[in-house]
């Protein structure tokens, strides 16, 4: 008997040979999405190694960058560091600076001390242009006043008087108010007392010389004399008060050095000529003794020539003596002295 569609056995086995068929298509699908895969895994196994070599080519990339950059710091860091060390120690010498500057307010606001200060500068100079001899700080005069620097010079000129005080009140006011006329006419009054008093007190005729300097402590203060109160000057020449500063003042010394110096070599060229003088009377009797010992020397030539003139004749005499000869011996010639000339 055959088997009709409706035959559940044969339905059984269509389904299964279907179920089969789609089974191993499904298979063969999946086989192909595994392939796929594993080639899709190994192109991204590929890739990420790809990844990882860049990212070590990056990471050593910025650890070398970063350590450049950590070296350029540090070193701008140090060099930070000493700069601020260079200057933390200029901002000291600022600060005492300010406090030596601060001192030197306070010197100079006082009559006594800035006279002192004057003088310190005068004497550097002073000692440094003159001999120790040369001068004498804070000299009495007869008039009971003291110089605070007398020049020992020859006279003429006689001995020359530097004063090393200047008053500095009246030149900060000008200086800080140049057109106060109050200030400018209280400076000048100050100028000219002190050029009336340096000559009232350190010229004196027959003691000093004709003339006194007035020490100004500062090149400014010389500069503002001479660039907008020349009368000043003027009076001071007309009082024989040279107004000098640092500078002049030391072309000044090196003038009186020379002074000195021409003064004491004609000193001692007196002492030259009388020693001169000794000395030739000394060579005049060398020369006198010479000659009487050169008539001594001639004396004694004359008597040694008639010791030999003897001794010749007792020789012969002893000769025929020996050979039993009693001849007379001839008269013996005189001989003559050599002439002995004197120039």
């Amino acid at each position: 008997m055959t088997p009709g569609l409706s035959d559940p056995t044969l339905i059984a086995v269509v389904v299964g040979a279907v179920a089969l068929t789609a089974l191993g298509a499904l298979i063969l699908s999946l086989m192909a999405r595994l392939r796929d895969m594993a080639q899709t895994q190994v192109q991204l196994t590929g890739g990420l190694a790809a990844l990882a070599d860049a990212q070590r080519r990056a990471e050593s990339q910025v650890g070398a960058a970063l350590g450049d950059s950590a070296t350029r710091t540090a070193t701008a860091l140090g060099d930070l560091q000493q700069r601020l060390a260079t200057i933390d120690r200029a901002q000291a010498n600022i600060e005492r600076l300010s406090g030596d500057v601060l001192g030197l307010q306070d010197i100079l606001s006082n009559k006594q001390t800035r006279g002192a200060f004057g003088e310190i500068q005068l004497r550097d100079l002073v000692g440094r242009a003159l001999p120790p001899d040369g001068f004498t700080w804070q000299a009495q005069l007869s008039n009971g006043r003291r110089a605070d620097c007398l020049i020992h010079m020859p006279d003429p000129p006689g001995p020359l008087v530097i004063d090393a005080k200047f008053p500095l009140e009246a030149y900060e006011a000008v200086i800080e108010s140049p057109k106060d006329q109050r200030a400018i006419t209280a400076f000048r009054a100050s100028v000219r007392t002190h050029i009336r008093a340096v000559a009232d007190r350190y010229i004196l005729p027959g003691e000093t010389a004709e003339g006194a300097c007035m020490f100004l402590p500062s090149e400014a203060i010389y500069a503002e004399l001479h660039a907008n109160h020349a009368e000043l000057v003027r009076e001071g020449f007309a009082a024989r008060v040279w107004i000098v500063s640092p500078t002049t003042c030391m072309a000044t010394l090196n003038t009186l050095r020379a002074i000195l110096k021409d003064h004491r070599m004609r000193e001692q060229a007196g002492d030259i000529r009388r020693a001169l003088a000794a000395l030739h009377r000394d060579v005049e009797l060398v020369v006198e003794r010479a000659a009487k010992l050169e008539t001594h020397f001639d004396q004694a030539r004359r008597d040694v020539e008639g010791i030999t003139t003897a001794a010749e004749r007792a020789g012969k005499r002893a000769h025929r003596l020996d050979g039993f000869d009693f001849a007379e011996d001839p008269a013996p010639q005189p001989r003559l002295a050599p002439v002995i000339r004197r120039g």
